[in-house]
This record gives C-alpha cells, sequence and structure tokens, in this order.
C-alpha cells in the first residue's frame, strides 16, 4: 500500500511593507520589503513558506513550479525541490528563480511535517535554542537611531552579539563609517561582540586598512568586505586581517557555497534559506561546509532560521534582522521573541508554528 501524499496545489501571493524609516547600507537603499508567501497543499493541510524578493517571482511559483510540484509526494521533498531547479534551466536556477523555489521548498517542508503532526523543528533535528546577533545598523540612521537600537537588542533583549552596516556610498566615507563603529562599541560596551558588513563596498585593499583601523573596537565579524564575487579578495583578506571574513548570502545553489568554499574565501559560511533552495539547500550546505571544518550562519529570515537550523551541529548563530523580524512578527502568528540572545521554536506546535495573518497581510498586497 502507497504512503505518498500527493501535492495538491502550489500558489504564491506578494507583499509590498514599506520600512519603519529610511533604511541603506554601504551599497543600495530601500524603503520597501517584499515577502513572496508560498503555499503548498496536500491532504487535509497547508504549508507556508516565503522568501524576500519581487513580485515577478509569483507568476514562476503560480506557473512553472506548480506545474513541476503538482502530484508529487508531499513526503519526500528533496526530489521535488530538485525537480524545480531543473524545471528553470532555461530561465537560470538564480536569482528570481532560486529564491522561488526556495519559498516553495519551505513551504513543502512546513507541509510535510503537518502531515506528520510534528513541529518542523522536531522533523529535521533536536530542538533547542537557536542563538542570534540583532542585525540592522543602518547607515541612513543618525546617531540617537543607532544607539537606540543598538540598545534595544543588548540591554532590552540581551542579545550578546550585534552588526552595523559600513562601506557606506561604496566606500566613499571611511571617517563615517569608522566614526559609527566607534558609536556602536560606545553603545554596547566592551562585553557585547561588534559585527560590520560593507555590503561589498570596498576593495580589497581599502577593507584592509579599514580592518586596521577598527581594530581599537575589537570587530570580531568583517560581512562582505568586498563583493561576494571576489573569491580572490576575499581570500586574501582572510590571511591579512583579524575579524573573521564572511559571505554567502548569494549563493543560490549548492555550487556557489563550494566556490567559497573551494578558494577558502570565508571563516564562517552565510546562508539564505529564503535564496539556496529552502530548508533543503540550507542543510546541504551546511553540510558541505562542516567538511571544510567551517561553521555555517543563517542570514536574515529568522523566523525560518530558527527551524533550518535545527540539529546543524556547525551552526554559529542566525541574523536577527530588523526588517525581517519586523515583518515576520507584523504578518505572522506564532512569530518567535529573541529574549535572551536565543530564539526557541515551540517542538509541540505543528510545522513552522506560523500562519500569515490573511486580514494583516491583504493591505499589503501587490497588485
Amino acid at each position: 500500500m502507497s504512503t505518498e501524499i500527493p501535492v495538491r496545489s502550489l500558489s504564491a501571493a506578494a507583499y509590498v511593507i514599506p520600512t519603519d524609516g529610511p533604511e541603506a547600507d554601504g551599497t543600495l537603499a530601500w524603503d520597501s520589503t517584499t515577502l513572496v508567501v508560498v503555499h503548498a497543499e496536500a491532504g487535509d493541510q497547508t504549508g507556508t513558506g516565503w522568501t524576500y524578493s519581487t513580485p515577478a517571482a509569483v507568476p514562476l511559483v503560480s506557473g512553472m513550479l506548480a506545474a513541476v510540484v503538482a502530484g508529487r509526494d508531499a513526503l519526500d521533498v528533496p526530489p521535488v525541490t530538485e525537480a524545480m531547479y531543473r524545471a528553470v534551466r532555461n530561465l537560470g536556477g538564480c536569482g528570481i528563480a532560486a529564491m522561488a523555489i526556495s519559498a516553495a521548498d519551505i513551504a513543502l517542508w512546513d507541509l510535510k511535517a503537518r502531515l506528520l503532526d510534528s513541529s518542523l523543528v522536531s522533523l529535521l533535528g533536536r530542538p533547542g535554542p537557536v542563538p542570534v546577533y540583532g542585525s540592522g545598523g543602518f547607515t541612513s540612521y543618525d546617531s540617537r537611531q543607532l544607539a537606540d537600537q543598538l540598545t534595544g537588542w543588548v540591554h532590552d533583549l540581551g542579545i550578546p552579539r550585534v552588526k552595523i552596516k559600513i562601506g557606506e556610498s561604496w566606500g566613499s566615507n571611511e571617517a563615517r563609517d569608522l566614526a559609527r563603529i566607534q558609536e556602536a562599541r560606545t553603545v554596547i560596551g566592551a562585553d557585547t561582540e561588534l559585527f560590520v558588513d560593507a555590503n561589498g563596498g570596498y576593495t580589497a585593499p581599502q577593507a584592509a586598512q579599514v580592518a586596521a583601523k577598527m581594530a581599537d573596537y575589537a570587530v570580531t565579524w568583517f560581512e562582505e568586505p568586498v563583493s561576494s564575487d571576489d573569491l580572490a579578495g576575499l581570500a586574501s583578506l582572510r590571511t591579512q586581517i583579524e575579524p573573521d571574513v564572511t559571505a554567502g548570502e548569494y549563493s543560490w545553489n549548492l555550487q556557489d557555497s563550494a566556490r567559497l568554499l573551494s578558494a577558502r574565501a570565508v571563516d564562517c559560511l552565510q546562508i539564505d534559506v529564503t535564496r539556496c533552495g529552502g530548508i533543503t539547500g540550507f542543510r546541504q550546505a551546511a553540510e558541505l561546509a562542516s567538511a571544510h571544518g567551517l561553521q555555517v550562519s543563517g542570514h536574515c529570515a529568522p523566523n525560518l532560521h530558527a527551524h533550518a537550523a535545527a540539529g546543524i551541529a556547525n551552526l554559529r548563530h542566525v541574523e536577527y534582522f530588523h526588517d525581517h523580524q519586523r515583518i515576520e512578527d507584523l504578518l505572522f502568528d506564532g512569530a518567535l521573541p529573541a529574549a535572551g540572545g536565543v530564539l526557541n521554536p515551540d517542538p509541540d506546535v505543528p510545522g513552522l508554528g506560523l500562519r500569515l495573518r490573511s486580514a494583516a497581510a491583504e493591505q499589503y498586497r501587490a497588485a
């Protein structure tokens, strides 16, 4: 007797949510964030996943990907995800296609857990606290905004590590970058870890100079000091500077992560479950990093990474990104708090333990 449960449908919708103030990093500025939510149905259950992308991902999910997924076994997710990647061959498996596939994969894992009446965190591994770091510190913030955000993370939530953006205007304002690092260290005190993220805004020689100048502030994490495509630059910086060099948020598949690892370009591999092929891709990349003796860090989307990270022995932490946590708190029932600097998914709640507040989300739906 077959135990397969066929997927009945896959659908998607996009929601454009304004930021709570101007946001910018070293190489980009924005005033809204687009959430693409995917629903997968089988039996009497619905699974939910999402990515932070563009409304252009919606027809890809509801058209090509839905046709691939329909009728496949909801209890055997990795082969379904592989079939989606194969289907987008002529479109290219990166960018929008990878984000659409990632959201669908997450929805399918949530669906599987619900069909089995299990929490996703229990299905994937041993439930337990997931360490986070507070992330935001946008270059668009003035000193008061920066201090207020850092204070909220460190003193109100007890998060022992925080990250700010630097590399302002493609690295053309080093003086303000360094002043903001100094401000951050003053606010958080000596006992909190300080991370910085240049979003690829510097050249490699410039990044080395900035790292030397910020040595007095005990920065331990230097994210994308140069473009993540500059493997030689990242690898060179690893041998020159004290903070860990990190990248990987733009790895769209396992091969992208493999290139970073083979080039010895990072001290810690970043993986984004909403971009890298979903939970299937996240766990594959974590295993690959483990084989290279490295830890991994979940990039953004904290309420998804809290589950994806379950049972990952080489997990360092997950990014508690201001913009995404605000959206997930706003639009999902069951969003997790980060009190004490950790996320604790409930092992007794089916699936992700999250449900979209459809009425609240409707006002943001993209046409």
